[in-house]
């Protein structure tokens, strides 16, 4: 078993993040060394911009377009591969859970569950998540109101797990596309619950490459500047070091050699608005 950070202090770590902390790393686990690597890059880019950081890969990503399109290397192998990264690097990890028996093996290793989207209502996956003691991070539905995200983040602090974050990944905007509605980015966090914007995915465009979701790579930028000003506590992205080669999502990866230049900006963008703050008159209705 892999060393483990402390569930609460990890928690307590992403809440005081200022001005957020970041979520990332290639969409999916390809191969030891790529893991590797990727993980030892993006450390140093958090550690010289200044934000907490937690590993992001999938180990199995099981509601790809196509059932002939790479998933990973599947649980026993992927798990293996973020157990070394995080013996290597000292990085915590976050990763997908599909269903419910993979909650405690999972857990192991990553020190944050990720539910996906297309799960965020499956009442015994978050039960499952939530009694691992470990911090969830609840993907938004694409289909998911604001409130429907805060009943699901109930359903890990009514199974004794106060430590749930909810991710805004975009909203079907008719066939194909998605769209962000920054006012979610306000709905979803109080002072319980934080707010992560996943900005790789929310550029994403389901199936529209037949075989495969394309995406807007050119947006990411757009969605993180509004993110950071409307005020998150933390950001998601899918970074790869050629995303055009990326086995997984790679229309919708960002750029490593540009990575740190975008969290330097979201840093400059986060310090000059008063987004997570309570400002104005009218601001005693969202929190």
């Amino acid at each position: 078993m892999a060393a483990s950070f402390d569930p609460a202090a990890l928690f307590a770590t992403l809440q005081a993040a200022d001005p957020f902390f970041v979520l990332a790393g290639p969409c999916v686990v390809e191969n030891r060394e790529h893991a590797l690597f990727m993980a030892r890059e993006l450390k140093a880019i958090s550690e010289r911009v200044g934000v907490p950081f937690v590993y992001k890969s999938s180990f199995d990503k099981a509601n790809r377009t196509s059932v002939a399109s790479y998933r990973g290397p599947g649980m026993a192998d992927g798990i293996q591969v973020l157990k070394e990264v995080k013996e290597t690097t000292g990085l915590p990890i976050v990763t997908d859970i599909h269903e419910s028996y993979q909650a405690p093996i999972v857990a192991e290793v990553a020190d944050v569950l990720q539910i996906p989207a297309f799960l965020c209502r499956q009442t015994d996956l978050l039960v499952a998540a939530a009694k691992t003691g470990k911090i969830i991070n609840i993907k938004k539905g694409q289909f998911a109101s604001a409130d429907v995200m805060e009943a699901a983040a109930n359903k890990i602090r009514q199974s004794g797990n106060p430590r749930v974050m909810l991710c805004e990944r975009g909203t079907t905007f008719g066939y194909g596309d998605l769209i962000v509605d920054p006012r979610n980015l306000v709905r979803m966090r109080s002072n319980d619950t934080m707010v992560v914007q996943d900005v790789t995915h929310s550029v994403q465009q389901p199936a529209s490459l037949k075989d495969a979701s394309g995406g807007l790579r050119h947006f990411i930028p757009t969605i993180a500047r509004t993110a950071a000003a409307v005020g998150v506590n933390g950001f998601f992205f899918e970074v790869h070091n050629k995303p055009e080669e990326a086995l997984s999502d790679g229309p919708n990866n960002w750029y490593l050699d540009e990575f740190e230049a975008l969290l330097v900006e979201l840093k400059a963008i986060a310090a000059a608005t008063k987004g997570r703050t309570k400002t104005y008159r009218t601001d005693a209705k969202l929190w």
